[in-house]
């Protein structure tokens, strides 16, 4: 029997010969197509691994092999993508084809405990090839333990962000650092976890560094930090309808509310809808495409939860995941972190209800003040009712909140559409609406019909003298913020048939637009300076309607409304801003705002209050007859 001196100079010979061996041509997907088996213990799919189960995966997966000239491979991932497996192929590479000293951290060191017996003894146990290089646990000085697999040439250690002795343990050649957002940011005094184990790789001139996570809190994320200092690509789809690339984004998916088992990715060029199981056809044709140069020895990674392969996690489950986290703060955290692969901004775009609240003014709900010029309205539909508000429109965009009205009535019926005539036909302060827009997401169909009894009036000043002035849009909106306020389109088919013209509404141009507008400063009476375009008053409403206009935050290029709130208030406000481009405002000169001014009625002032000449709108049937916001 050899004496232990001498089976230390054994290991030592057998590690430096293999060092010898020139590295492999196989890179990591072939080798785990080859080799790698999938136990049942730890995957859904038992059985031989296939890198064309998850396509995307394949560069990633390459540009860790030895002949990949690329030194740091970052991820910024959702979940169920495969991307614990596509690490633990590296393992199994690494220890069958690329021998060296290997470093895997977990936030924790029961994490990495855990790991090391659902994941890694399941990939040694199952591939035949790595049996006979690890031996089993149960053997005599084995070099098997939980936290240490020996292999020849090398050894794998594994241990916890928050061990500084697990940290600088060893040297390494390979550094798998998982879910790095969930390390501490100090690990036992001694500084940053990354930092402390990136040290151990820098004796090696070719060293692999493997960086994944799932971001958390935006301007803390570590994944998102390294991510921008990367090439920053994103994986590119075809359409099957029209061959277009495209990334698959969140904002594309829609469904009728309520429904979302009719969800559907809809296409950047054709606009036609992509299903869920067109994945199957698009995931092998895609292609990773960078964003950014990057230093040329990192490549970065981000893939959302949508590019889940068929039969994993569906676009359905997405919008059903969304609707239910609408009303869980912690819930739409974990949506926008794990679905979408982004980092949770704590504080949105969204400007503080507050102030605004505490700068209204004096005129009456439902009166027009003297700057006003023409009027617009915009309608939001639900089921039970339908929520409108009325707002005038002045010189530089200049807007007063006329009144906000409730019409209480289930719309299958025909009774709440018969007040709402009766509310186009009003007047306010002698001044008609001109254009209301009206939304079509809930019950197209009933709203087309309603529409359509309604004539379709010359747009503009001009077509304040038609003898219909009032013209009825129905509306839809679009997440896409390449859109301009308002698009001309048609419902569908059948609705164009029918010659109803439905307008499509870009909201976040909309929203962003109107939020810059309520942040503007009002001018002090000391000042004697003109209000701001844009500015926007309101009269006396009750917090409500404030909290219910702000309730939405731009988060990484998506609007997110405030689950604690309703934001009925920016629905009808974001449409009836699309009613004043539509009557032409964008493209009004000098000559139409004079044909206005001089079409006004004229407006008695009395002190701070104004006294219409004309009386407030009569009240109807089952409508809260004074806006639900006003103080009481």
């Amino acid at each position: 029997m050899s004496s232990p001196a001498q089976t230390a100079t054994e290991v030592y010979d057998q590690a430096f010969r293999a060092g010898l061996r020139p590295d492999p041509l196989l890179t990591v997907s072939e080798w785990a197509d080859r080799y790698r088996r999938l136990s049942g213990k730890s995957a859904s799919e038992p059985g031989p691994y296939r890198t064309e189960r998850t396509p995307y995966l394949k560069e990633i997966m390459d540009a860790l092999s030895p002949l990949s000239l690329v030194e740091r491979v970052v991820v910024m991932k959702g979940a169920q993508l495969g991307f614990t497996e596509a690490g633990n192929n590296w393992i199994g590479y690494v220890i069958h084809k690329a021998p060296g000293p290997m470093l895997a951290v977990q936030p924790t060191v029961e994490m990495a405990k855990r790991n090391s017996k659902q994941r890694i003894d399941p990939l040694i146990e199952e591939s035949e090839a790595l049996r006979e290089l690890v031996k089993s646990p149960r053997s005599r000085d084995s070099g098997n333990t939980v936290l240490a697999k020996e292999f020849p040439g090398g050894v794998l250690v594994m241990t916890g962000a928050n061990s500084a002795v697990g940290l600088r343990s060893m040297s390494a050649r390979y550094l798998f650092l998982d879910e790095i957002d969930a390390y501490p940011g100090d690990v036992e005094g001694e500084g940053d976890p990354i930092n402390l184990a990136y040290a151990r790789t820098n004796t090696f001139a070719r060293r692999k560094v493997f960086l994944v996570s799932t971001p958390l809190i935006s301007g803390s994320s570590r994944i998102e930090a390294v991510y921008a200092e990367s090439d920053q690509r994103r994986y590119w789809l075809p359409c099957p309808h029209c061959g277009e690339f495209q990334v698959l984004e969140f904002g594309r998916l829609r469904w009728p509310k309520g429904e979302p088992q009719k969800a559907a990715h809809h296409c950047n060029a054709c606009e036609q809808p992509i299903f869920n199981h067109h994945k199957a056809w698009m995931l092998p044709r895609g292609e990773w495409r960078a964003a950014a140069t990057g230093d040329g020895r990192t490549r970065g990674y981000h893939l959302s939860s949508l590019y889940s392969p068929v039969g994993w996690y569906a676009w359905e489950r997405a919008a059903e995941d969304w609707e239910k986290a609408q009303k869980d703060v912690e819930r739409l955290k974990s949506f926008i972190n794990l679905v979408l692969g982004e980092s949770w901004q704590e504080r949105g775009e969204a400007p503080d209800w507050q102030p605004i609240y505490e700068r209204r003014e004096d005129y009456r709900i439902g009166t027009v003040p003297a700057g006003g010029l023409f009027l617009t309205a915009g309608a939001d539909v639900q089921k039970d009712r339908i929520e409108l508000e009325v707002v005038a429109w002045g010189r530089g965009k200049e807007t007063w909140s006329v009144d906000y009205r409730v019409l209480m009535g289930d719309i299958a019926e025909g009774a709440v559409w018969r007040d709402l005539d009766e509310l186009l036909d009003a007047e306010f302060s002698g001044l008609p609406i001109r254009v209301l827009c009206i939304d079509s997401g809930y019950n197209p169909q009933i709203v087309y019909d309603w529409a359509r009894r309604h004539p379709q009036a010359s747009w503009g000043p001009a077509g304040a003298r038609a003898s219909h002035p009032r013209t009825v849009v129905a509306v839809k909106g679009t997440s896409r913020s390449d859109r301009l306020i308002v698009n001309a389109s048609v419902a569908d088919a059948a609705s164009k048939r029918r010659a109803v013209r439905v307008w499509t509404v870009g909201t976040p141009v909309a929203k962003s637009q109107l939020y810059s507008w309520l942040r503007l400063v009002k001018p002090t009476k000391e000042s004697g300076e003109p209000y701001p375009a844009g500015f926007a008053h309101f009269p006396r409403y009750e917090e409500e309607y404030f909290r219910q206009l702000t309730a939405e935050s731009l988060v990484k290029g998506t609007w997110v409304k405030d689950p604690n709130r309703r934001n009925e208030a920016l629905d009808c406000r974001v449409y009836a801003r699309a009613a004043a481009a539509i009557y032409g405002i964008d493209r009004f000169r000098e000559r139409q705002w004079k044909e206005l001014e001089a079409q006004r009625p004229t407006v008695v002032e009395d002190s701070e209050r104004e006294t219409p000449t004309h009386p407030a709108m009569r009240p109807v049937r089952r409508m809260i007859v004074r806006s639900p916001f006003m103080a009481r």
